[in-house]
């Protein structure tokens, strides 16, 4: 059973999942209205995982008999100057995620909460690799930075990328 300090931090990140999914999709229709679809579908792919983020988050309340509550998304920005900053919101958006997780997981051994700590490995290994995903594209683009070319390439490449999904998304862990 979770305590109630646990179950009200596992809701607020599960929040955070959720505003994550609602961000960057707001960060595709930015780079769809600039036609760059590639950037476009990196976004809604990056949209999807944070969904599957915030799925995991509900199962595992409903699994260890905690209530799910969900609070109001805030609006998320439509604009960016340029996909420069919109990468880097994004890059900042990922520490910010990553230093939430880390929080939960001290909370987590505060508590003596080992199921919760475990469940947070995955989680903590998982934003490792979302804060270099995007810092590789940012890295790209501030190479980039004035050769349309080099964008539209890396358009091109950022369009195969598909959601990496949990196999176990939808079950219960």
């Amino acid at each position: 059973m979770l305590s109630e300090k646990m179950l009200k931090a596992l809701n607020e990140q599960l929040n955070k999942e959720i505003y994550s999914a609602y961000l960057y999709f707001a960060m595709a229709g930015y780079f769809d209205d600039l036609n760059l679809e590639g950037f476009a579908n990196w976004m809604k792919a990056q949209a999807e995982e944070e969904v599957g983020h915030a799925l995991r988050f509900y199962n595992y309340i409903y699994d260890r008999n905690g209530r799910v509550e969900l609070s109001e998304i805030p609006k998320p920005p439509k604009e960016w100057g340029s996909p420069i900053e919109a990468f880097e919101a994004a890059y900042e958006h990922e520490k910010f995620i990553s230093k939430s997780i880390h929080e939960l997981a001290v909370l987590a051994e505060e508590e003596k909460d080992y199921p919760t700590r475990a469940f947070l490995e995955w989680f903590i290994n998982e934003q490792v690799e979302e804060e270099a995903s995007v810092k590789k594209v940012l890295d790209k683009l501030k190479f980039a930075k004035g050769s349309p070319q080099i964008v539209f390439m890396l358009d091109s490449e950022l369009g195969t990328r598909t959601p990496k999904l949990p196999s176990l998304l939808m079950q219960g862990e």
